[in-house]
């Protein structure tokens, strides 16, 4: 298991935010994060992350624990994210944003790329080519050279996921990916995602939209007042009778 999460809890003051929390994520699949506003799916992101220390429980990747380091240390491991609220570099271009997340495994740094260092033309180089592949794939090309807040709000989100993929992560966390985008990308960022799988990036995902959740993820975590109500296959949570009750009620079922 490449990701493994037990007996994750956390409260603010007395609110329970999660409580008990555990599953695990395979090397190259999609798990999503499911439940209403309010569920603690972004308080977990936070506490894999290290943005947030867990009051109990135990988070590994490969077998390593990572509760009590340090997020740099957590994304040096392997772990990359996106953020509900677009947290990108807005007085750098489109292709230097990517560039600064490809930094992160780079053997010169971020800040060492922009001095004349022995290495780094070659680096910086490599690095700004690889940059430039991703965002053709995930369809930025054409804005390489604008200043990334010109871009539209959906646009400005592909380019947060392009900055998270660009250390080559073997997670990543998308917090609400097609948000802001229109139906049209919304269904390329869902294929988008099934191709990185293949290639064998694994992915947590926070997502409303639940036919992206349903045609993307392998399987589905569901989250309801800080507790895991279910985990299961697309299929089995569509036909799980507490998911179906917590999202709409008794005699609905999820689309």
């Amino acid at each position: 298991m490449l990701l493994e999460l037990s007996g994750i809890s956390k409260h603010f003051g007395g609110i329970v935010a999660v409580k008990d929390i555990g599953f695990g994520v395979k090397e190259g699949s999609i798990l999503a994060l499911i439940g209403p506003n309010g569920a603690g799916k972004t308080t977990l992101f936070n506490i894999i992350t290290g943005a947030l220390p867990p009051e109990a429980g135990s988070v590994t990747i490969n077998g390593r624990e990572i509760v009590g380091l340090k997020p740099f240390e957590i994304a040096s491991a392997g772990i990359t994210r996106t953020f509900q609220n677009l947290q990108l570099f807005g007085s750098m271009t489109v292709l230097e944003n990517v560039m600064a997340g490809a930094y992160l495994r780079s053997k010169k740094g971020f800040v060492r790329s922009f001095l004349s260092f022995p290495g780094t033309c070659r680096e910086e180089k490599k690095i700004r080519e690889e940059s430039l592949i991703l965002l053709e794939e995930i369809g930025l090309a054409e804005t390489a050279g604008l200043p990334a807040t010109q871009l539209p709000f959906g646009k400005q989100r592909l380019l947060e996921i392009a900055r998270a993929l660009a250390s080559r992560p073997a997670l990543v966390l998308l917090d609400e990916p097609a948000a802001g985008l229109n139906p049209s990308e919304t269904e390329a960022l869902t294929d988008y995602l099934k191709k990185l799988k293949t290639k064998g990036t694994a992915m947590i995902l926070i997502e409303h939209d639940m036919q992206t959740v349903m045609e993307a993820a392998d399987r589905i975590v569901v989250l309801n007042f800080g507790q895991m109500i279910a985990e299961g296959t697309p299929a089995e949570i569509q036909a799980h009778p507490e998911v179906i009750k917590a999202y709409l009620g008794e005699d609905e079922k999820i689309a």
